[in-house]
Order: C-alpha cells, then structure tokens, then sequence
C-alpha cells in the first residue's frame, strides 16, 4: 500500500513536477519551485504519493494549506489535487484526501473544502464519495 509523504525539501517539491503540470499545464516548469515557495510562505504544503515500482516517480499530489474565514473558521483549503493518468483508479486520490482530513481532525479543524472544475464528473464521484457535499458556485471575474 503507498504511503502519503509531505514534501519538505527542494529536491521534493521538484520530484512532484510532473504530475503538477499534468493537473496545470499552463506553468512552466522553471517557474514551479520559485512560486511553490512563495505558496509556502502562505502555508501552503505539498503531500504526495510514489509509484510502488518506483520509489522516485510522483504519481500523485495534493496541494493545501490551512485557511482562516469568517464563514468557516480556520479549514484546510485543498488547491490542487490530481494523479498521473496512468495511475488513475488506483485510490491514490481517496489517500490524499483521507491524508488532508486526518489532519485537519487532528488539529481540531471544522472542515476541509475545495473546489473542482464544473464538468470534473469523475473527480466528483470520488469526493462524494469521500463525503463531501457541495455547499456553494465558486465565481470567477478575470481581470
């Protein structure tokens, strides 16, 4: 069974590129590390899964960070979630959820929340799955 790691160094943070950029293509690569690092000053964190063949080879990524609202109180917010295609259907996603929530109930939070582009059918069934409900329309104003 594979194990949720957290990535806390460089050399990490860049073993999680590949399936990054599979989930936001539009990133450059070179970019990555600057901007995660700038994410990690706003608590930001990275937990990732390996392939079980291949111990270096991230498949696997959630992206979070605790948030605190008026609405919700302090919550862990999930930006990212995402596995490499060919490693799809293997519960890597529900790993990294349960991952998220233990701490979130560890630390006493209320909730964890994301959001999931509208026709992400697949990726809704596994947080229904998971138990989560959806509570509200994210709007977007580009600028």
């Amino acid at each position: 069974m594979p194990t949720v790691k957290i990535a806390a160094t460089d050399e990490e943070l860049l073993a999680c590129s590949e399936v990054i950029l599979f989930l936001r293509p539009f990133l450059q690569k070179d970019e990555l590390l600057p901007q995660i690092k700038e994410m990690q000053a706003e608590k930001y964190e990275i937990a990732y899964i390996t392939a079980e063949d291949d111990p270096s080879k991230v498949v696997a990524f959630a992206g979070f960070r605790h948030m605190n609202k008026l609405f919700t109180g302090v919550h862990i917010y999930i930006d990212d979630l995402a596995c490499l295609p060919a490693y799809q259907g293997r519960g890597y996603a529900g790993l990294l959820l349960d991952h998220v929530k233990a701490l979130a109930k560890s630390e006493g939070l209320r909730s964890v929340q994301l959001d999931s582009g509208h026709a992400l059918h697949p990726a809704h069934k596994v947080y229904h799955r998971q138990g989560y409900h959806i509570s509200a329309h994210h709007f977007t104003q580009p600028l």
